[in-house]
């Protein structure tokens, strides 16, 4: 078994190259083949689920920033709380490029197992980032 720091090396990793720079090649790495990403729309093969939503996310975001508020590990389970901003340069999740920067509040739990995320949950703002990006405000 992982030790929980160790783990959370994994996640601070995942974090940064994947969510925040969009490196394919570390989806490929840190990403099991049967990982499960509750939530998301990946199909059977994970890893080129994720490369598909890192390909949506670069045209649609640019200046990209997560912040890492606190990190904590028990057995194979990390939790996080951290804070994503943006500035929507493309289109995104169905809306056309605004301008418009956000910044919103994120939870993450992921699962680790041979340091490799197996298991991930995320809930976020979905309402402060649609209203900062002007959604329901005639644009």
């Amino acid at each position: 078994m992982t030790s929980p720091e160790a783990n959370k090396a994994v996640v601070r990793r995942f974090i940064a190259e994947i969510f925040a720079a969009g490196s394919r090649e570390a989806a490929d790495e840190l990403i099991a083949p049967d990982a499960v990403f509750h939530g998301y729309p990946f199909g059977d093969d994970p890893r080129a689920g994720m490369r598909a939503a890192i390909e949506r996310v670069s045209a649609g975001l640019s200046d990209v920033v997560f912040t890492v508020h606190e990190l904590v590990a028990e057995g194979d389970l990390v939790s996080v709380r951290l804070t994503s901003a943006a500035t929507q340069s493309g289109p995104f999740m169905g809306m056309p490029p605004s301008g418009r920067r956000y910044e919103i509040e994120e939870l993450h739990l992921f699962r680790v197992r041979d340091s490799r995320v197996v298991e991930h949950w995320h809930q976020f703002d979905q309402l402060g980032l649609m209203r900062q990006l002007g959604v329901g405000r005639g644009g």
